[in-house]
């Protein structure tokens, strides 16, 4: 390939005035690409697009992240589950009649399911 094929006289049937742009719209052009370009590398395109290609690595790190979420939640309800049957053997040592019948009665239905 010469030179003059890629030269403006290439084109069949334009002159050079058509195929010239004005240097204002080529600047505006150009800031508009730079916005295009800064945006796609703050939303990490190029990585995105890495993970679409190779989906083992995003296999691990979500299999990695669940395990530890689930590990998470086991313990955040054990000790949720310990506040509340402190929370509850205070209150059975206030004395107060209506809570404290109330637990008497979850007690005494725990302890009629362990027999069996």
């Amino acid at each position: 390939m010469n030179k003059k094929d890629c030269s403006r006289e290439a084109v069949p049937g334009k002159r050079d005035e058509e195929l010239s742009v004005p240097q204002s719209e080529l600047s505006a052009l150009s800031e508009k690409m730079d916005k295009i370009y800064l945006c796609m590398e703050k939303m990490s395109i190029a990585e995105y697009v890495e993970l679409l290609y190779n989906p083992g690595k995003l296999l691990w790190p979500n299999f990695l992240s669940g395990l530890l979420r689930g590990f998470g939640m086991a313990v955040g309800f054990t000790l949720l589950a310990a506040l509340v049957i402190y929370l509850l053997n205070i209150l059975n040592f206030l004395n107060i009649p209506l809570i404290g019948k109330f637990i008497a009665d979850i007690v005494e239905i725990v302890q009629n399911n362990l027999k069996y």
